[in-house]
């Protein structure tokens, strides 16, 4: 690419940025949503947030935005909106559709704009291989798999406590794009629950057993591959060296 930036390359670098952008708006619809108890779409809200979130950074990488505008910052603008669709939002949910019951609920929602908040801040987010280091507060993806399995009370809590303490821990946690590793199967599990997300959708959460089981299963894989990845690259570093002892 020549050295050279032309006003068609800044435009259309900004439109990226507007793009990104976007996912503001589609924040304050699943709020409104929220508001409402309006659960299936203020999911839809945030699944179409989550969309441009997964393509834009791609879009932007290609263009060399940041060359092109280096006074616009696409990684702080992504980490506003993604701390509203992400967290803020779930939280907000979670909180006002009453699965734990006071005064839990209320710590529970605590305990995910807190943690969350800490995590963006931790400059150490990513690892060399692109794996997130600790739970990367994904909370929309989890408080989604709460509604469509119609989960409630202490279990839910349990969840949001594990997730939260995840958060600091030195675990590794799938990136599903950008982790070159098992990244066909990864992307495969991917599709398959956002299909399965979709069909929760449709029944208003109300979907068959196989939904649910096919939800809890494709979301565990996401949330555990990352550590079994680590622990089997560890667990081979660790036998090169007693063999070069």
């Amino acid at each position: 690419m020549s050295d050279s930036v032309t006003s068609f390359d800044k435009w259309r670098a900004f439109g990226v940025h507007l793009l990104t952008a976007s996912g503001a708006f589609l924040a304050f619809m699943a709020l409104i949503a929220a508001a409402e108890q309006r659960w299936v779409a203020m999911f839809v809200w945030l699944g179409a947030a989550l969309f441009i979130d997964g393509i834009d950074g791609p879009i932007a990488r290609k263009i060399d935005i940041k060359r092109v505008l280096p006074n616009w910052s696409g990684d702080l603008l992504d980490s506003i909106i993604d701390y509203a669709t992400f967290c803020m939002i779930p939280a907000v949910a979670l909180y006002l559709s009453d699965k734990i019951g006071e005064p839990w609920s209320f710590v529970a929602a605590a305990l995910i704009v807190i943690s969350s908040a800490v995590y963006y801040a931790d400059l150490r987010m990513k690892t060399k291989d692109n794996f997130f280091r600790g739970f990367p507060v994904c909370w929309n993806m989890v408080v989604f798999v709460l509604f469509a399995t119609e989960l409630t009370g202490w279990t839910v809590f349990a969840v949001v406590v594990v997730c939260s303490a995840a958060t600091f821990a030195p675990v590794n946690f799938v990136h599903p794009v950008r982790v070159r590793r098992l990244r066909p199967l990864t992307m495969s599990v991917v599709a398959l629950w956002s299909i399965l997300g979709v069909i929760s959708l449709y029944y208003n959460f109300a979907s068959p057993t196989w939904v649910k089981a096919g939800l809890i299963a494709t979301s565990l894989y996401l949330f555990m591959i990352g550590g079994v990845v680590q622990a089997l690259v560890s667990a081979r570093l660790a036998s090169r060296r007693r063999g070069k002892a």
